[in-house]
């Protein structure tokens, strides 16, 4: 009996051991084939990131997260010298990429060269706004909806933000309206997600914006439990541990502007059906409107910015369904009290520091940052666009996305929220 035992104890043993190895088989090779990535992952040095030292060992874990972490590590320093023919230095003299997407071509990019002499000290720069984030989360008096959950609590599908890049070891959490188009095209040139006639993409603004942002193109957080079942979450915490993670924040209410301007005055049948119809018969008492967004547009039947506020105001809008992300929170997107960011960037400052970003990430020989476009909305716009936007509501709005201001160190708008 003792020995029938004990050979069922040993064939359970050996089974959990051939799992685990399997697991940490298709966290290198298993996006090959499913996510078209052609190359294995490897360990990424954060070099001199703020906040993270080079040979720093990782805190305690769990026992299941400490065996999987060794696995994964030993895998990654197998495959760290794994020749890697298909990264190619950047051509010199090719700082300037060919614009073959009409849209780029109209929103007019600005290709003028920034001195880095003249840049913002970004290392003293990143530990500011490291501190301020991690002072306010920290911070027990400063509450917002939530902030005290533990990364545990978070639901799989409010982590679709977070792209993970296992060649370069890298975690991008993008935000719409916040450059996150060409830091999506800067991910899949580094991961080599998506192929171009069975060759990698090179240069970031050749990939087409349908295919930038569908979602099949990237792997996020939330796929995989698909992937790795209840493994999942230890197999998030170990990247989370060991990548650079990064965001790009811009001013909240800048932001909306560009939502709404974005969204709702150029033409968008998605938009329109979804959340354009609902606002004009809610807020502007519009009975009967077209089906289509040229129809509506034709007959002068747009969304103005005082609807898109009412609708962001209205308690009946998050009963029906979640904020869109282009006008979600970013605490709410980014998880900035759940996570540890390595580096935070500014819209503001997106030039200097996407440069240096590049650099710290070991990359910049390897792609350019896409170029500005001059026709982006200004912070000096504010003034006007909330003029016509009575004072209580501003008021409630600024309550609305207080965390973000607080958060990110963007100076609360007296100017809009006092008489």
């Amino acid at each position: 009996m003792t020995k029938a035992r004990l050979l069922r104890l040993s064939v359970v043993l050996v089974s959990i051991f051939m799992i685990l190895l399997i697991i940490v088989y298709w966290d290198n090779v298993g996006t090959a084939h499913f996510y078209l990535h052609t190359s294995f992952s490897r360990p990424h040095s954060p070099g001199a990131i703020p906040g993270i030292m080079a040979g720093e060992d990782w805190e305690a874990l769990p026992d299941v997260d400490e065996f999987l972490a060794k696995l994964l590590s030993s895998s990654l320093k197998q495959n760290s010298s794994v020749p890697r023919k298909t990264e190619q230095l950047l051509v010199p003299g090719s700082s300037k990429p060919v614009v073959s997407n009409l849209e780029e071509n109209v929103r007019g990019y600005d290709w003028s060269t920034h001195n880095d002499r003249n840049s913002l000290d970004q290392e003293k720069l990143q530990i500011e706004r490291q501190r301020t984030l991690r002072e306010f989360c920290a911070n027990s008096s400063f509450t917002f909806p939530t902030k005290e959950r533990s990364f545990d609590d978070i639901p799989n599908y409010e982590l679709n933000h977070l792209i993970v890049d296992d060649r370069h070891g890298i975690i991008y959490c993008y935000v719409p309206k916040v450059a996150c188009t060409n830091w999506k095209r800067v991910m899949i040139v580094l991961s080599e997600s998506l192929l171009d006639q069975g060759v990698p993409y090179r240069n970031p603004l050749d990939i087409p914006r349908e295919h930038v942002h569908n979602t099949s193109t990237h792997l996020t957080f939330n796929k995989f439990w698909r992937r790795y079942g209840k493994f999942s979450r230890h197999l998030m915490k170990i990247k989370l541990k060991k990548y650079t993670k990064f965001l790009f924040v811009r001013d909240p209410f800048v932001r909306l502007i560009s939502a709404f301007r974005s969204k709702f005055e150029l033409e968008n049948e998605e938009f329109y059906r979804r959340f354009a119809i609902p606002m004009l018969k809610l807020y502007s008492n519009h009975t009967n409107l077209p089906t289509s967004v040229s129809e509506a547009f034709g007959a002068g039947l747009k969304v103005s910015f005082s609807d898109f506020i009412q609708y962001l105001l209205d308690p009946r809008t998050e009963k029906m369904a979640p904020f869109n992300e282009h006008w979600r929170q970013v605490y709410r997107l980014c998880h900035p009290c759940q996570i540890d960011y390595d580096f935070i960037g500014k819209l503001e400052t997106l030039d200097e520091d996407a440069a240096y970003l590049l650099q710290l990430l070991k990359v910049d020989r390897l792609l350019r940052f896409p170029p500005s476009y001059r026709n982006r909305t200004a912070s000096s716009w504010e003034d006007d666009w909330f003029a016509k936007i009575p004072l209580a509501w501003r008021q409630q709005l600024y309550k609305l996305y207080e965390a973000d201001f607080v958060l990110f160190g963007y100076p609360k708008p007296e100017n809009l929220l006092k008489d």
